[in-house]
């Protein structure tokens, strides 16, 4: 675990990356995760920077985006999941990720769903509430599903749970970070696994030593 006077300056030098995107929840959440990562300050602002980047670009686009597509990036390693209504944006999404060249692999996880299903995703999505358990067609709520594996993860010994990035898709989880054992990651997929609601796991979590500072 890094010290405290690392982490307080990865805080400041990712706050100052973000700076251009305040408006945006997905930034700004996830800003105060990474004081206690166990990626080293180098991949934290990198990672920041393109996540930053890619969510410009995004709203750029179309602002609606921000709401239709997640971005989560860990050691330049881009996954993206959430849904959209038609291929050529899902493709276009993806072209924006591949137009920079520090992403070094990409997960193209966004589901292609009916326009009506995308309206009610974007509704939910700006009206979201973690307490409702039923959401779309009375299907378990997404932000419920990533709720719940939230507190249980935290509350977990043995799992850093800041070293995990979960999404909750359809009912579908898709996860990236980093364990620091087998036995580790073990333990997250029979939590995830184990929450009411989720119908698959998908991951791309990479098994690496903790970073000693």
């Amino acid at each position: 675990m890094r010290h405290r006077h690392e982490g307080i300056a990865v805080a400041g030098v990712v706050l100052v990356a973000v700076l251009g995107l305040a408006g945006c929840p997905q930034v700004l959440m996830e800003t105060a995760k990474k004081t206690m990562e166990d990626r080293t300050t180098g991949d934290q602002v990198t990672d920041t920077k393109i996540g930053a980047g890619l969510l410009s670009s995004l709203a750029d686009k179309d602002k609606n985006l921000l709401l239709d597509v997640n971005v989560d990036i860990w050691e330049q390693r881009a996954m993206l999941t959430g849904t959209v209504d038609d291929p050529k944006v899902r493709q276009d999404v993806v072209r924006l990720a591949q137009a920079d060249d520090r992403i070094r692999k990409i997960y193209d996880e966004i589901q292609i769903v009916t326009k009506a299903e995308k309206e009610q995703r974007r509704e939910a999505a700006k009206n979201k509430d973690e307490s409702k358990k039923e959401g779309i067609g009375q299907s378990v709520n997404d932000f419920w599903v990533e709720t719940k594996i939230s507190a249980k993860l935290i509350s977990t010994r043995g799992v850093t749970s800041v070293n995990y990035r979960w999404r909750s898709v359809r009912n579908i989880i898709y996860l990236i970070g980093r364990a620091g054992s087998q036995d580790e990651l073990n333990t997250v997929l029979e939590i995830i696994r184990g929450t009411e609601g989720v119908k698959q796991v998908k991951h791309w979590v990479e098994i690496k030593p903790v970073v000693k500072s």
